[in-house]
């Protein structure tokens, strides 16, 4: 009954979202909006709390070394498979890179978890980031033939709300600067601001996934062959997780976190990052599909370890 009760508000929200694009009850640019905010604002002060009150574990650095290697490996297979000719090749192989933590796994893990959990999900968004704003703006400016400036995306990186979010959080934490702001009058405040600013966020991102979910059959096989390679790279991540970081598997919720994170679509931002690369609105429906379908993924993956993990 309990999996029930975690999995039920996921997918009325999911259908509201659906119902919403259909019966265009909200317009795609108010749906954009409301993802600006979430994106923006919301989440990345979710991301600085998390990171500011959680404990760091000691693998927290190797976690990251470890999931962007992958990441890498992933790609240059992926291109070598995909990227040698096909309809889609110039964008096939960025769509391998990087799972959407912020707006899907870490949403779908905190309705399993209690919050204090949510640094599990987001060890693995931090190598996400560094992939997503620091090596795609290189490969996709290789891509166009351009000499990239180095300066530029550094700052690109370091200024993008997620990551000020990270850096300001792991500051506040090491050096107890959060604990003497929870400790001072300002305390009561923040704690009362946080709560409000986070009730919002899971409802808002999973009404936001079901607006864009779509799919659609005349690009079924290539979305096929492209989840194939997607899948076995992401299985390889969570098999070494087993090897390299035993103890930590060892702990059926930070277990969860790595199942569930490694089944959700491509991140987010990818799609951004590589628009100067797409050419049609073939292009365009491709990406959104293949988006989709590991949305469909990352669902029946949470609705697996939920029914296994919450009784």
């Amino acid at each position: 009954m309990k999996a029930v009760e975690v999995l039920f508000p996921v997918f009325f929200m999911m259908f509201l979202g659906f119902l919403s694009r259909k019966y265009s009850w909200i317009k795609p640019e108010q749906n954009e909006g409301a993802k600006k905010i979430v994106f923006n604002i919301l989440f990345p002060l979710l991301v600085y709390h998390v990171l500011a009150e959680s404990k760091i574990s000691e693998s927290f650095v190797p976690q990251i070394i470890y999931v962007d290697a992958l990441w890498i490996i992933i790609y240059v297979i992926g291109k070598l498979i995909v990227g040698k000719g096909g309809k889609y090749e110039k964008i096939s192989p960025f769509l391998l890179l990087t799972c959407e933590g912020g707006n899907v796994a870490l949403p779908l893990y905190l309705s399993m978890v209690a919050k204090s959990n949510a640094v599990n999900i987001l060890t693995f968004d931090v190598a996400g980031i560094l992939i997503n704003f620091g090596l795609l703006p290189i490969l996709v400016t290789r891509e166009l033939s351009e000499k990239a400036d180095i300066r530029v995306l550094l700052k690109r990186i370091i200024l993008s709300p997620f990551m000020l979010a990270v850096i300001f959080g792991i500051v506040s934490n090491i050096t107890g600067v959060q604990g003497h702001l929870m400790n001072s009058g300002f305390g009561s405040v923040y704690t009362s601001t946080i709560d409000m600013v986070i009730t919002p966020i899971t409802g808002i991102i999973l009404f936001t996934l079901g607006y864009e979910l779509k799919m659609e059959k005349s690009l079924l096989l290539p979305l096929l062959k492209l989840g194939i390679i997607r899948m076995c790279g992401c299985v390889v991540i969570i098999i070494g997780f087993f090897i390299f970081f035993p103890t930590y598997m060892a702990d059926n919720i930070f277990k969860a976190g790595v199942l569930l994170y490694f089944m959700c679509p491509t991140g987010f931002p990818v799609p951004l990052q590589i628009k100067p690369l797409v050419k049609s609105e073939d292009e365009e429906n491709f990406i959104s599909a293949f988006i989709s379908l590991f949305m469909i993924t990352a669902l029946v993956a949470y609705s697996i370890i939920t029914l296994i993990y919450i009784k």
